[in-house]
């Protein structure tokens, strides 16, 4: 076996389950489940449609590069979405099963095995990042984030380990956090890249998820363009529709930036088996071509930020993300008894964010707070956030008592 496979930790749910298994919650309250970034929001019935009247051509194996007509539609929604003066289909776009599946297969394709190489990611991360770059043979290294995820603290890092840094994973906007990179995040980024060589992975999964309909949150290649490099040098970005067009069982999603990179991207992918279903292309297709369902997608999750939030304020600091669909709190006590409290009293199950990250620089960056998914119904988020509030404010009491002389 690949021994590399021992070096791969427990997967946070993996964790979580662990950390709940003996626990029994409330039996008088509904479990409500806010761990798992998993959309809820219906599937827009045009997708569907799209996807059953082209089952036809399941009689037929798909091309790894995908089709013609579901390159142009991604790269022209790239182009419309991130005011790119335009993308080369054929080139600089190649669709994916996901943006989790290549997010872990670029770093094979990346990642020269023969060097002592070193893998970038923030802290807290996507645990696919991680497992990623382990893999490979690489070490990961961990850039830690303040508690709003602000910025890349690329100081973290001394110029001994840039220059092995072969490649870095950026997520923006940022999970857990929702934290957005603006430009100058980027251009302090591309430099390093420029100096020292390393191949830039940014992650927008959450990319459609925001709460402004006038401040769309900045993208990679859009960065790269304004700041004049629009051959995109080293960078590529992958997106996804599960979370855009509530399709996470579609598995769809783009990679797009670096011709040259994607070249041989392509090339890992031909061995790798790496084709879209021609049914999942067809309604892939529909989905980039129609941004109505996405306004309405953003529209729900705005409103249940804005009544959740209200009612959290009550007990404990909330601060709205700038995107993606996570509530970041801090917790009174321990994020892990903070979990197994709100869990056990209150019947709402929550995700340590110690389990989110690593220690690195002695802290673990995710410590004392708790992730918070927004994607259940409007009723169910409003009926878990005062139970939130509830267990808050217990605590609060509990700290308030021992306080007293």
């Amino acid at each position: 076996m690949n021994p590399n496979l021992a070096r791969l930790q427990p997967y946070p749910f993996q964790k979580l389950g662990a950390l709940l298994k003996d626990l029994v919650p409330r039996a008088d309250l509904r479990p409500i489940n806010l761990s798992i970034g998993e959309p809820k929001h219906p599937t827009p019935e045009f997708i569907k449609r799209a996807l059953t009247d082209n089952l036809d051509a399941l009689a037929s194996y798909p091309p790894t590069a995908g089709s013609d007509a579901l390159s142009n539609a991604i790269a022209r929604w790239l182009e419309r979405r991130y005011q790119l003066p335009g993308l080369d289909p054929a080139r600089q776009v190649l669709p994916v099963n996901g943006s989790r599946e290549a997010l872990f297969a670029f770093a094979q394709a990346v990642v020269d095995g023969t060097r002592d190489g070193i893998v970038v990611m923030p802290n807290p991360f996507y645990q696919i990042y991680e497992g990623a770059a382990l893999l490979t043979g690489a070490a990961p290294e961990f850039l830690n984030q303040g508690h709003a995820g602000a910025g890349l603290q690329l100081e973290q890092l001394p110029e001994s380990k840039w220059e092995r840094v072969q490649l870095i994973y950026v997520c923006s906007p940022a999970n857990p956090t929702g934290a957005v990179m603006t430009l100058e995040d980027w251009r302090r980024l591309f430099d390093l890249s420029d100096r020292f060589g390393f191949v830039i992975a940014s992650d927008e999964c959450y990319s459609e998820i925001y709460f402004d309909e006038t401040l769309p949150p900045l993208g990679a290649l859009q960065a790269a363009q304004q700041l004049g490099r629009g051959d995109y040098p080293r960078l590529v970005v992958f997106g996804s529709l599960s979370k855009r067009s509530n399709v996470p069982g579609m598995r769809s999603g783009y990679v797009a930036g670096d011709a040259a990179i994607l070249a041989q991207f392509l090339l890992y992918r031909t061995y790798h088996g790496g084709a879209m279903s021609p049914a999942v292309q067809a309604a892939s297709t529909a989905a980039w071509q129609d941004e109505a369902h996405v306004i309405e997608n953003r529209r729900l999750y705005r409103d249940k930020f804005a009544q959740t939030t209200a009612i959290l304020r009550q007990a404990t600091a909330v601060e709205m993300p700038q995107a993606a669909f996570y509530l970041w709190l801090r917790t009174p006590v321990s994020d892990v008894e903070f979990a197994r409290a709100l869990y056990v009293q209150h019947g709402v199950t929550v995700l340590p964010g110690s389990y989110l990250a690593r220690e690195a620089r002695g802290i673990n960056p995710g410590r004392d707070f708790v992730r918070v998914a927004l994607v259940p119904s409007m009723a169910d988020c409003l009926d878990a956030a005062r139970r939130m509030r509830s267990c808050f404010l217990s605590f609060h009491e509990q700290a308030a008592i021992k306080a007293q002389p």
